[in-house]
């Protein structure tokens, strides 16, 4: 039987062992998803298959900067309570470490290498601290930046990580400069680092917006189309200062944007600095908690 990706990709989500196990084991199997599952707990390699299933939406955002390497990962657990504990911890920095010192492509590779100081892959140290532990534990995302300047920010023990990159000249330390931006991306998460990144789609979707917003305006909606059109360009110019981060207000001071902010102060230490890049994760985001009905299980269990 034909082995197809989707058939190893979906026996790694099953089992949370790595892709190359997965394909020994379906090989084996013919192609039999149960037997594949139950070839890898014979082989040790599925011991935490049951808890994989299981939705890790809490753990830990990161970010660090490691032998001049920047970094910014996520690691889910299923508690909060775990996402404190010291020994999950020590593996998240262990992971920001591989991905600084293995540089892989994507996070297939990065559950490939060889986890930080040990000689067991990513995904083996995974496994190994769900036994530890006793819920489900997942790597989901990181950022990794070789070149320029990099400052990492955790916000509130790690419900966000922020990893700022800037090309910085004159030899300044922007430090402090790349700190106060991360955390103004912290706060206000914002869609677009610059302007110039906003697509035309976005661009005319937001026009069609505010133009059916005066159109549906009793005050606004006889003016003349050129009329409008003007005060959607002064719209957009809003849109710019609430969606990118260099146009936005500063936080620490409103009489200037981020950007105004960034030149002043390399400036004012006797340099530049260029925002390259910066990365934002926030524990959890985007992954459907499950939701408890406690109603239902009191009735269950008085049946």
């Amino acid at each position: 039987m034909a082995i197809t990706a989707q058939d190893v990709k979906a026996l790694r989500e099953m089992t949370g062992v790595g892709m190359m196990d997965c394909k020994k084991a379906l090989a084996a199997s013919d192609g039999d998803m149960d037997k594949a599952v139950e070839w890898l707990r014979e082989k040790g390699l599925a011991a935490s298959a049951k808890k994989a299933g299981r939705i890790a939406a809490e753990g830990m955002a990161y970010a660090a900067v490691i032998d001049g390497v920047g970094v910014v990962v996520e690691v889910n657990a299923e508690t909060d309570f775990v996402g404190k504990n010291e020994k999950f911890v020590d593996f998240v920095k262990g992971v920001a470490a591989t991905v600084a010192a293995c540089a892989p492509a994507d996070l297939d590779a990065l559950m490939e290498c060889k986890y930080n100081g040990t000689d067991l892959t990513v995904t083996q140290q995974q496994q190994e601290m769900v036994l530890v532990i006793g819920e489900n534990i997942k790597v989901r995302r990181f950022a990794r930046f070789a070149d320029g300047v990099s400052v990492p920010y955790i916000h509130a023990g790690g419900k966000i990580g922020v990893l700022v990159n800037l090309e910085v000249s004159g030899g300044i330390d922007a430090t402090e400069i790349g700190k106060d931006m991360a955390m103004q991306i912290a706060a206000l998460n914002p869609r677009f680092l610059d302007k110039s990144q906003v697509t035309q789609e976005v661009l005319d979707e937001e026009k069609k917006i505010l133009l059916a917003q005066m159109d549906n305006d009793p005050k606004m909606a006889a003016k003349p189309a050129q009329v409008k059109e003007k005060i959607v360009v002064g719209k957009l110019n809003k849109f710019y200062a609430e969606n990118c981060l260099l146009q936005q207000t500063f936080v620490k001071d409103n009489e200037v944007t981020v950007e105004q902010y960034m030149n002043a102060a390399a400036k004012k230490l006797g340099g530049a600095i260029t925002l390259k890049d910066a990365v934002r994760f926030e524990k959890g985001e985007g992954i459907e908690k499950k939701q408890e009905n406690f109603a239902e299980e009191i009735a269950k269990l008085a049946q």
